[in-house]
């Protein structure tokens, strides 16, 4: 696959290298197992869950990392106490660990371990300087000045 040549939107764009290194990895292939498989689904207009299947996984052999606007879950399963003799071992419990690229203002507001699925719950929190406000237009009459000080 060729490569994407974002050069020209530098000339007039300032501060989206992140978006472009991100477009970027975006079109690697990804060479990893694709174990623990995942959903990421919306539960609302800014709310979103991933699920990850990790059978056999209690919840303190799994960590949830958030850095730098990437989410990193792992997992590493504890050695077993007991020598069990296995006639098939159908379920993995082998060590991952799987990256998610968050946008900005995407936040972990919490995560949950039931019937071998993790839930973690995400959300959109823009910060009140960001969102739109309203500004008022003064009414005709001369403008008002406000707080002068003399030189």
């Amino acid at each position: 696959m060729d490569t994407l040549d974002f050069s020209p939107l530098f000339r007039s764009g300032i501060g989206f290298d992140r978006l472009m290194r991100l477009a970027d990895t975006a079109t690697r292939v990804d060479g990893g197992s694709g174990y623990p498989p995942y959903n990421i689904e919306s539960t609302g207009e800014n709310a979103y869950r991933l699920t990850m299947a990790v059978a056999g996984f209690a919840a303190d052999e799994l960590d949830i990392t958030v850095r730098e606007n990437a989410l990193l879950v792992t997992g590493k399963a504890k050695r077993e106490e007991d020598k069990k003799s296995y006639l098939y071992r159908g379920i993995a419990r082998r060590a991952f660990e799987r990256r998610f690229q968050l946008a900005d203002h995407i936040k972990v507001v919490g995560a949950s371990l039931n019937n071998g699925l993790l839930h973690v719950d995400l959300a959109r929190e823009i910060p009140e300087a960001m969102k739109p406000r309203k500004i008022e237009i003064a009414k005709s009459g001369g403008a008002e000045v406000i707080g002068q000080k003399a030189a």
